[in-house]
């Protein structure tokens, strides 16, 4: 698009270039992103502002900043950047009428769901998704604008903070294809109810068309089914505990928490055996599937991809294993109730009854006034999957999983902060333990993680 077309898209004007400059790269907000032709946003931060890396942005290839003041280099200057951000996109998607767009969420799965169904679209058409979780009001604009008039597949994480999230971002990128994960108690302190997540995470599947649009609803969880009322699109649910029109049967875990099933849709069934690890990835593998059989792929083919599909966005079940024998898996990038649970019962999976399970868990944040519940029952089960050590981060949280996990058979430790954490792992830990690694992203834990695998002749799975 030319700068005069995006001045028109977005209600700016052009200011110190010319109308018929081409953005041909993506339009980012981190100028460390710039490609040559691209655009970067300047946007208004507390502690930065965007519109001071204007001129570097310039320099490292950028042909323009969308900006709101003008900033001595070529730009479309806006009453509102954000806002205008999304106008962008929602041009760009206007003008890929060929391009499928796939919208995802839930209140745990839906990155990795995302990244699953990415890998396997790929093998079909060309695929643009998100970058691990750029699933807001920025990162969907800048997912938007690196598809081109090749893009067979425009694969759209979508996350909500409240009520009327996801509709905004689906009125930036209308999809054809909506998915639901599960509805669970993620941002359970911001939404205030079960009941109000629902209502928010079901607003994509209200934007689908009602000819030509496909609702891929999770049938083992009744409130994700339920939104088949919401929408006049076709539905496909999938599950494994219940009847589905897509169904994971004989689901089995090997000893390093890998699942494999039968792939099972309209008579036709094929073998899928999953690289990721744990068994809630059969879920979200079963998600991507679903997706892929109601766009006209076929059960044999879907298979085959599943079963090459790694994990791509970092801190989500990424296993590695030292030399010493100790293997970590790094699930660090965020942590939901649901998500911790099902990240324990991996770890216990994983430890084949021979090794030591080792719990490195940090706050659960935007729980509210259920956090100190939620956190004493994630340490008692901590004990109840049989973890042999408990190191609990940080202040309160951490005292709520010391306190459900006291009087079990785990031994707890308390760290105030990483550094603490990390001194008693790396003199506590032994050949052969297997350490889960969790927590709120904001707990920074994802640094933990890394220095636990940077012991030379590491090796991730």
């Amino acid at each position: 698009m030319t700068l005069g077309e995006i001045a028109a898209a977005v209600g700016g004007t052009v200011r110190d270039g010319s109308d018929e400059v081409t953005v041909t790269a993506p339009v980012v907000f981190d100028s460390r992103r710039i490609e040559p032709g691209g655009m970067f946003v300047a946007l208004p931060g507390e502690r930065v502002d965007g519109h001071d890396y204007a001129a570097q942005a310039v320099e490292a290839g950028a042909v323009a900043v969308l900006a709101s003041r003008p900033v001595g280099v070529p730009a479309v200057v806006v009453d509102d950047v954000p806002t205008a951000y999304g106008q962008l996109a929602r041009t760009v998607v206007d003008r890929l009428p060929d391009t499928t767009v796939i919208g995802v969420t839930g209140s745990v799965g839906k990155t990795s769901t995302k990244d699953i169904l990415a890998q396997v679209l790929s093998a079909f058409g060309e695929t643009v998704a998100n970058r691990a979780s750029n699933n807001n009001e920025l990162g969907l604009p800048y997912t938007v604008t690196r598809a081109t008039a090749g893009t067979r597949y425009l694969v759209l994480e979508m996350g909500a903070r409240g009520v009327g999230h996801v509709a905004y971002l689906t009125r930036l990128a209308p999809p054809s294809v909506s998915v639901v994960t599960r509805v669970g108690h993620a941002h359970l302190g911001e939404f205030g109810s079960v009941e109000n997540i629902a209502l928010a995470k079901g607003e994509i599947v209200e934007a689908l068309p009602g000819e030509g649009g496909l609702a891929v609803l999770n049938g083992d969880d009744p409130l994700v089914a339920a939104m088949a009322t919401r929408t006049r699109a076709r539905v496909l649910t999938y599950g494994i505990d219940g009847p589905a029109d897509v169904r994971a049967e004989d689901v089995t875990v090997d000893e390093l928490g890998r699942a494999a099933f039968r792939l099972v849709h309209e008579g036709q069934a094929a073998r899928v055996r999953l690289r990721l690890y744990g068994l809630h990835q059969a879920s979200n593998a079963l998600a991507a599937a679903t997706v892929a059989l109601g766009l006209g792929h076929p059960v044999g083919a879907v298979a085959e991809v599943l079963s090459r599909a790694e994990a791509v966005s970092p801190g989500r079940m990424q296993v590695t294993t030292r030399p010493d024998g100790v293997t970590i898996i790094n699930d660090a990038y965020n942590a939901a109730p649901d998500a911790m649970r099902a990240a324990l019962r991996a770890l216990s999976t994983m430890t084949g009854g021979d090794r030591r399970a080792v719990a490195v868990l940090g706050e659960m944040a935007e729980l509210g006034e259920h956090a100190a519940q939620v956190h004493r029952e994630i340490g008692r089960q901590v004990v109840e999957v049989g973890a042999g050590w408990l190191v609990a981060i940080g202040g309160a949280d951490a005292a709520h999983y010391a306190a459900g996990a006291d009087g079990g058979a785990t031994v707890v430790d308390r760290a105030a902060d990483v550094a603490a954490a990390w001194e008693l792992l790396r003199d506590g830990l032994r050949p052969g333990d297997v350490v889960l690694v969790k927590a709120a992203n904001s707990a920074g834990l994802l640094t933990l993680a890394d220095k636990l695998v940077e012991e030379p002749g590491a090796v991730t799975a």
